[in-house]
């Protein structure tokens, strides 16, 4: 059965006018329920709204909702703070306004301890010595020291005190065997010489350098704080135990030298090297088996009178010439005679060796 396109409008010419009619309806409709109208046309029923579908609807009335709100935040939970400070990895995250401002709960610190005193601090008292403590000195190449003191004065038995000037920087057991061979061993020295010790002569102490200030030397036991050069020990009288001095008497020095010895592990004066030709270094250097060091020649003392000089001739002596010519004679040969071994005086002597040119002679 075969239809064409005629035959088909012919036949179905009314229900075609239909379908199309529904179709504008349909269309009016949806049109009228997508496109927004203003509230005052919403009141009323849209003229091709056949069906009364935009027609509002009447709403009930809106009742409030109870929204249940959270339950308070109990006191032993943590601070939201500290919450948000932790990260995903566990890490809190730094809060400069948190860090800047201490936690009340959070317990303080403990202060490190109190450095406890030395058996030798406690033992230098003031009734030895007036040494206040300094702070340790951690210098280049192992300069400085622990337990050091400025030693400024050693305090006698009779409480009068022995200036040490300048003030020395020394551990405290080197400045407690200072002080104790003054007290024991200079003082009666002293008296025996009929006076006191006022001072003590410091040639040098604390310093960071090498030996004998040579570049590149092993560091000296100065650089340690544990040596002292003296050079005198100056008396109340107005004198002094010079101990490098030749024109104090030999015994004196002999005796010192002796007590120095004993004490102290290095001991370098005169005759050690030209380095200590004018002090004493001492020092307390410790050494495999306890090895001492004591170099210091005790010089014979230097003559009082020095040798007799010839005078030097005044200035308004006459010529030398004129001082050897005599008187004139009543007759020339006297002339004559007494100038001739004159001159023959002012000839030089004939060197039979090899000749050397006249020099002129001083008186």
């Amino acid at each position: 059965m075969s239809f064409s396109l005629p035959d088909f409008r012919r036949k179905w010419s009314c229900r075609g006018n239909m379908s199309a009619g529904a179709a504008m309806v349909t269309a009016a409709l949806g049109l009228a329920l997508v496109l927004p109208g203003s509230a005052g046309a919403r009141n009323h029923a849209a003229p091709l709204d056949i069906f009364g579908l935009g027609t509002p609807r009447p709403r009930g009335g809106v009742h409030g909702a109870k929204i249940p709100l959270p339950r308070p935040r109990p006191e032993e939970a943590p601070k939201a703070t500290e919450e948000g400070a932790t990260k995903d990895d566990g890490k809190p995250s730094p809060d400069k306004s948190s860090a800047d401002k201490p936690d009340a709960n959070k317990p303080a610190e403990a202060a490190p301890p109190e450095k406890q005193p030395s058996a030798c601090r406690l033992a230098l008292t003031e009734e030895v010595a007036v040494a206040p403590s300094i702070p340790d000195i951690h210098g280049p190449g192992a300069c400085g020291g622990e337990d050091l003191v400025r030693l400024e004065a050693i305090v006698l038995t009779d409480k009068r005190k022995v200036a040490v000037k300048p003030a020395a920087i020394l551990r405290c057991s080197m400045a407690s065997a200072i002080a104790d061979w003054v007290r024991t061993d200079m003082v009666p020295l002293a008296t025996s010489l009929g006076s006191t010790i006022t001072d003590l002569d410091n040639f040098d102490s604390f310093e960071c350098r090498g030996r004998n200030r040579v570049a590149g030397a092993m560091l000296s036991e100065h650089g340690k704080a544990n040596a002292l050069d003296v050079r005198s020990l100056k008396l109340a009288n107005g004198q002094s135990i010079g101990l490098t001095d030749r024109t104090m008497a030999r015994d004196v020095r002999e005796r010192v030298l002796h007590s120095v010895c004993s004490r102290f592990s290095t001991v370098l004066g005169p005759g050690s090297d030209w380095y200590h030709e004018d002090h004493i270094h001492l020092d307390l250097a410790q050494r495999r088996n306890d090895y001492r060091i004591c170099q210091w020649n005790v010089w014979d003392p230097l003559p009082q009178v020095a040798p007799l000089l010839p005078a030097e001739r005044p200035e308004d002596a006459p010529p030398r010439e004129v001082a050897a010519k005599p008187e004139d004679g009543k007759d020339g040969t006297g002339d004559q005679e007494i100038a001739k071994p004159a001159a023959q005086a002012d000839k030089p002597p004939v060197d039979s060796g090899k000749s050397k040119p006249p020099t002129k002679k001083r008186r």
